[in-house]
């Protein structure tokens, strides 16, 4: 391998690296400083093309400013439905990013 293809290998690596701490970090301060909150989910999209499936979950809830924020549920099960009410955790800082604590049994 040249050394053109070496440095595109290491800033590769350096740029997962970067992305697999920044995601860490955000899932430490949303565990620890946190806010709970009720949400509803708002809808499920696969993103994934014809040979993958990449599903993703979003919920609507409101902010601790009563702003209604859409924000993506980070360790959702696929087997959620619109309108389903959920319990998650959130942080100021990352509100678009939730994680979710419990499906609210109707």
């Amino acid at each position: 391998m040249d050394m053109k293809g070496i440095l595109l290998w290491g800033g590769f690596l350096v740029i997962m690296l970067i992305g697999f701490v920044v995601s860490r970090r955000m899932k430490k301060q949303i565990e620890e400083d946190g806010i709970e909150t009720t949400g509803v989910i708002s809808r499920v999209t696969d993103m994934g093309g014809t040979d993958s499936i990449d599903i993703y979950v979003y919920a609507r809830y409101c902010n601790e400013n009563g702003e209604e924020i859409e924000g993506v549920l980070s360790n959702a099960p696929t087997n959620l439905e619109e309108g389903q009410q959920v319990r998650l955790k959130y942080h100021p800082e990352h509100q678009m990013n939730a994680r979710l604590i419990s499906v609210i049994e109707k």
